[in-house]
């Protein structure tokens, strides 16, 4: 019995070598083949070549074949990304990914030049200043799109269900994120609106001290939380926010990754801070990431009903990982999962009551906002 136990486990462990002898060697030859190609092309290609240049599209091909979230920064790339965190910096105020090598809206941010020249969630970036986005990497397009502040851009943009392309004009503007906006909505019954732009640093803070007055100065019957056009944010500050609403011990959101430390489970820690009043949730095609991990967990939770169009469907978390050149790479790590089991990615959340954005006009949190009247109406009902 033990020698055929020996005999077994050698033969794994054989075969287990084997197996990784020959993964060893085909990437080996695939190597062999990345530098034999690369050959060619610098001794046969019609115009001469910046191999610099070649080798980084290629590490970025690698990254952009994963998702369209994961990609190379080159050293220049990476220190000029380091502006984004920081709260303010020049631009036209529009968050982009990646979609089938075309550049595409997630959303614009309120107040901002993308935003009042009427560019949409959902809208295909094709050109900018007349030159081609398609081949391009995203944060290329993103490093076309900033310039000096006052200097005039123009976007060519396809959208859904518009034949013709579209073109806008824009200044580029110093862009002041400001993460939370809020009104009192009088009527039959007081209704306490909460617009949460994005989840930044203090989001959770300025979204506590508002509900606070409101509940002491107006006690509003019930609210409306809109995260129409929030492309997302920190993950502790949705959560923070999202354990507002629920009961102790519900979960959140989850996360799952290939390593242990980026596999974990949020859940509730407090009770729910305003006494299980009613909640509506406003979501569109512009909410993404964050703004889903809160929608699709009071959906689960039965805790809202949400309102408006399927959101965006970005699920995974990215880590920004410094690189021996000075350079760097997002990488995404892990998938966020919703407390049903369900996944965000590519998917989104659906909402209860769909109500699409009238074609007319449309803005956000004006009287040409039809879904927030709708959602006004089911209180006042």
């Amino acid at each position: 019995m033990k020698k055929l136990l020996i005999l077994v486990l050698s033969s794994v462990l054989m075969f287990t070598s084997y197996s990784i002898s020959a993964t060893n060697e085909e990437m080996f030859k695939k190597i062999d083949l990345f530098g034999e190609v690369l050959e060619k092309i610098k001794e046969e290609y019609v115009d001469e070549i910046n191999q610099a240049e070649v080798m980084d599209s290629a590490i970025n091909g690698v990254l952009q074949s994963l998702d369209p979230y994961s990609a190379y920064m080159s050293p220049e790339l990476f220190n000029s990304m380091q502006t984004d965190t920081k709260g303010e910096f020049g631009g036209l105020g529009i968050e982009i990914s990646m979609e089938a090598g075309l550049v595409k809206v997630i959303s614009p941010i309120d107040d901002t030049p993308a935003e009042k020249a009427g560019i949409k969630a959902g809208d295909y970036i094709i050109k900018i200043n007349g030159t081609q986005v398609q081949g391009k990497t995203l944060l290329e397009a993103v490093k076309l799109m900033r310039g000096k502040v006052g200097s005039e851009i123009e976007l060519t943009i396809r959208r859904k269900k518009v034949k013709k392309a579209l073109n806008f004009k824009l200044k580029r503007e110093i862009i002041e994120v400001k993460s939370v906006d809020h009104k009192i909505i009088q009527g039959k019954n007081e209704i306490g609106y909460v617009r949460l732009k994005s989840f930044n640093e203090n989001t959770d803070k300025q979204f506590f001290k508002i509900i606070e007055d409101m509940e002491k100065k107006t006690y509003p019957k019930g609210y409306i939380l809109d995260v129409r056009n929030n492309p997302g944010g920190l993950l502790s500050q949705v959560i923070n926010i999202t354990d507002f609403f629920l009961k102790s011990g519900e979960m959140i959101v989850s996360t799952k990754g290939r390593r242990v430390s980026e596999t974990r489970k949020f859940f509730s820690r407090k009770i729910d801070g305003i006494n299980g009043k009613p909640v509506i949730v406003l979501i569109n095609n512009g909410s993404a990431s964050a703004s889903e991990i809160l929608a699709g967990a009071l959906k689960d939770h039965k805790r809202a009903i949400l309102l408006g169009e399927n959101s965006f469907g970005k699920g995974s978390v990215q880590s920004i990982i410094p690189l021996k050149n000075g350079g760097g790479m997002r990488l995404t790590i892990s998938k966020y999962y919703l407390p049903s089991g369900k996944s965000i990615s590519e998917v989104g959340v659906s909402p209860d009551i769909i109500v699409e954005e009238s074609e007319d006009e449309f803005k956000i949190n004006t009287d040409k906002d039809n879904q927030l009247e709708y959602a006004v109406n089911l209180f006042q009902s």
